[in-house]
């Protein structure tokens, strides 16, 4: 993973500290030495994550935070507050400001790469639902720009998991003022729970009796209603490395006990806050989306929708230097499945395949209807190794259970993919999706059912 980093100090020598770790990590980093500095750098520049001081002159860490949140151009950027400061009340203002995580000097590098990581993951996937809304043309200005802040944060709906119930009771005590707060006791049914879709948050105890409770995180990170559903987990001072680990399954924040009521409440709400946002972008995207851009049968964009949108995911990723790839895919065979089944069956099939490839490809990636029998998947962000993972497992997807043709009656479709990364210096949407083109003809040539890269 990639991402452009400004490290926001006044003191230099903590300044190098930081860049020296993340460098080596491949992480792209600018500097700012004041919060004005910061903010304008902000503004002009493609910045995935900022970690800021807070004790600078002038202007502190928690102003600068706010004014940057307050900015519809600046607010989606996530903040992580570097700061000796270690008091829980110092958590909660800068949590009240906006900060989405804090890190205490000195900073641990583990931490500090998992935090940077599973933030930038969450920026990754807000920019690209706010680059479809721009896509559509049709998503009001209003909607698109809307910052986190102008969502309502009370009245979350809240399932804290905890095998004790008296621990339980007093997380829920802290919070039932403002949200709606159900305890689950038995964690074996934490899934059942949330794949409910009743639930916002999910507090997880890091102490369950006979659970591991990151098994039960990643089992709740693999039901759909609840994949993008926020984690806070509940930890011990002795947890600290299975947090790194949290994180990097997903996990969003934990909170240390013993918890502090108000570091709780301001911590519910900034997850609650983005997770409303986030539904906010989708519900928008879907429901203002005119039919010009959708293809009536599968459900999927269409052609006309994909080329704009190839065009911006193209120029954005040349411009930051980020990777991009583009996956066409071709039903095998499909002609005899029309002339022996019948269109309806045909148009079935089609439906299928575009569920299963939805269900398979991830939150960032595009799936769109090229056309009759043929697909095509924006990758944002992905490198040719990735993009491999993807194909394989859409085509997996497709040739290890059969398609419903009748009651009874099931047909074997298989898929051939070619894939092409933003590889070449002076590549346009036409020279990538050719390539893409090409390796999809030399996967049907060498007999289907197979993927195959525009560098095989």
């Amino acid at each position: 993973m990639t991402a452009r980093v400004l490290i926001v100090d006044d003191i230099p020598v903590n300044v190098k500290l930081l860049e020296a770790r993340l460098l080596a990590e491949y992480f792209e980093v600018v500097t700012a030495s004041s919060g004005a500095a910061a903010i304008e750098i902000c503004r002009s520049q493609d910045i995935d994550i900022v970690l800021l001081d807070v004790m600078m002159p002038e202007m502190d860490g928690f102003e600068c935070c706010q004014l940057l949140k307050a900015d519809a151009a600046t607010a989606h950027i996530p903040v992580v507050m570097v700061t000796a400061l270690d008091q829980p009340s110092d958590r909660v203002r800068g949590l009240e400001a906006g900060a989405d995580d804090f890190l205490t000097k000195p900073v641990d590098d583990v931490q500090l790469m998992a935090r940077v990581k599973s933030l930038v993951r969450l920026k990754l996937l807000s920019d690209e639902l706010r680059a479809r809304a721009k896509t559509s043309h049709q998503i009001a200005l209003e909607d698109a720009t809307q910052t986190e802040f102008g969502v309502p944060v009370d009245g979350g709906r809240i399932l804290v998991i905890d095998t004790h119930r008296e621990r339980a009771e007093r997380v829920k005590s802290f919070l039932s003022d403002s949200h709606m707060v159900n305890i689950l006791t038995e964690p074996a049914d934490a899934v059942f729970q949330m794949a409910g879709g009743e639930f916002e948050l999910a507090i997880v105890s890091m102490v369950l009796d006979g659970f591991d409770p990151l098994r039960i995180c990643s089992q709740i990170r693999t039901v759909e209603q609840a994949r993008s559903i926020p984690i806070i987990l509940v930890a011990e001072e002795q947890d600290r490395p299975q947090i790194v680990k949290a994180l990097d399954l997903g996990v969003n924040d934990f909170i240390m006990r013993p918890i502090e009521r108000h570091e709780l409440s301001a911590r519910v709400k900034t997850q609650i806050r983005r997770q409303r946002y986030t539904v906010e972008l989708r519900e928008s995207l879907n429901s203002t989306m005119a039919m010009a851009v959708i293809d009536e049968l599968t459900g999927l964009y269409n052609r006309r929708y994909f080329e704009r949108h190839l065009a911006m995911v193209l120029a954005r990723a040349q411009q930051q230097d980020r990777d991009m790839t583009l996956m066409l895919l071709d039903i095998d065979y499909f002609k005899p499945v029309n002339d022996t089944f019948g269109h309806d069956v045909g148009d079935a099939v089609l439906k299928e395949f575009a569920t299963r490839l939805q269900r398979n490809i991830r939150g960032v990636d595009l799936a769109c209807r090229y056309g009759g029998e043929e697909f095509v998947v924006v990758m944002p962000d992905t490198d040719m190794r990735q993009a491999l993972g993807v194909a394989e497992r859409v085509r997996s997807a497709m040739a290890e259970q059969g398609f419903a043709a009748g009651p009874d009656q099931t047909i074997n479709i298989t898929v051939s993919a070619g894939l092409a990364t933003n590889d070449r210096e002076n590549d346009t949407p036409e020279s990538v999706l050719k390539r893409a083109d090409v390796a999809l003809y030399r996967a049907k040539r060498t007999g289907r059912n197979r993927v195959v890269s525009d560098a095989a």
